[in-house]
């Protein structure tokens, strides 16, 4: 019998190549809320360590990367993108002396899941770009939560 997960904050990242949407849960790791959405810097890192300085100041456990395959559950050229993102993330949280752990979480279609809930909520397509990212983190928060936070 496996021991009840340890308290304290989830983040989730949505990596794209033009942004990076961000959610995070509540400190008893129960509800997953947008946070932001972060402008992707590859060549300065800027988004990097906007989420390092998130993840201190809120003092979060885990980080879930999503880590997007195909349908069939296949790599794309994403992957390994979300792969190096990752890797990049982990490397900075240790020299930052944060204590969170960098997770790979298959994100298949979280974004279509985000936008059709939008849709539902009444939000027209052209009115998305600004939150889908946000809404795909939330996504794939949940569906972390879901699978290591809620097992019986």
């Amino acid at each position: 019998m496996s021991s009840p997960p340890r308290p304290g904050v989830r983040l989730a990242v949505d990596v794209g190549d033009a942004r990076v949407g961000l959610a995070a849960s509540d400190p008893d790791a129960l509800v997953a809320t947008p946070v932001m959405t972060l402008r992707r810097d590859a060549r300065r890192g800027s988004d990097l360590r906007m989420l390092v300085k998130i993840a201190q100041e809120r003092r979060a456990r885990v980080i879930y990367v999503g880590l997007p395959l195909s349908l069939s559950g296949q790599e794309t050229p994403s992957t390994q993108k979300a792969r190096e993102y990752a890797a990049e993330l982990t490397q900075r949280l240790e020299e930052a002396s944060v204590g969170a752990e960098v997770t790979l979480v298959d994100e298949r279609l979280s974004t279509v899941s985000a936008q059709s809930k939008m849709r539902a909520a009444g939000v027209e397509a052209r009115d998305q770009r600004d939150s889908i990212d946000q809404a795909a983190a939330v996504e794939i928060l949940t569906h972390a939560l879901e699978v290591f936070h809620r097992q019986p």
